[in-house]
């Protein structure tokens, strides 16, 4: 997703979200967002930290025995390690796995239905991605990424209201997804509304302090006042 001068996100074969250099995805952008949209995610990120705080951490005698319950553990964990300065292994690998954990499902025909929307993202075949990313949302309602993957496809084809209104349903369900928080960022430059990109970009900062392109975008929108201590 794009800011005013930076880069845009993209998928990669492995479903996670990259930097491209701007330009590439030049969509129109049609559907402005309404302010109720705006209201909506921006209380979501306001009310994120009070969620994550109340999310369980499972025990690990239980998570032994659950494969839910595992997984969730493992990412408490990650997001554990990924708010550190200096982690103790590199960030890159803790990102992966954070996402390799948010495109996991117990499905295996949801797993293979997602794997087929992102390869058709990544090949560029984006009304193929949105049958699929349709398709996942109407069959797996609960699982955040399939509503993370689409609103990615909508913010790309220039449909920032359907990206906004997923970004709401995904972080409804995954609060610590700074994928999605930093992506609504994006639409509010793209929008020019920068107040709300800075909420939003602090807000993935605080989730992860890592994110040196959105960090960059908020110097630029905020003078500088973000920069690393």
């Amino acid at each position: 997703m794009v800011g005013i001068t930076g880069p845009k996100s993209t998928m990669r074969a492995d479903g996670k979200q990259t930097d491209i250099p701007a330009g590439e995805t030049g969509a129109a952008h049609e559907g402005r967002p309404a302010a109720d949209l705006y209201d909506r995610v921006l209380t979501l990120i306001a009310e994120g930290p009070g969620r994550r705080a109340a999310m369980p951490l499972p025990g690990a005698e239980a998570a032994s025995r659950d494969p839910v319950l595992r997984n969730a553990r493992r990412q408490a964990k990650l997001f554990e390690e990924l708010a550190q300065a200096r982690p103790p292994r590199p960030v890159a690998e803790i990102e992966d796995l954070i996402w390799a954990l948010w495109i996991s499902h117990p499905s295996k025909a949801a797993e293979a239905l997602m794997t087929r929307g992102i390869e058709a993202f990544a090949d560029g075949c984006l009304a193929q991605a949105r049958g699929h990313f349709d398709a996942l949302v109407a069959a797996w309602p609960a699982w955040a990424e399939a509503w993370n993957k689409r609103a990615t496809l909508s913010y790309v084809e220039g449909r920032d209201s359907d990206a906004c209104r997923d970004i709401v349903l995904t972080l409804e369900r995954e609060p610590r997804h700074f994928g999605a928080i930093a992506g609504f960022g994006q639409i509010c430059l793209r929008q020019a509304r920068p107040c709300e990109a800075a909420i939003a970009f602090r807000a993935a900062l605080a989730l992860n302090p890592h994110l040196h392109g959105i960090r960059a975008l908020l110097d630029e929108i905020s003078g500088g006042a973000a920069r690393m201590h």
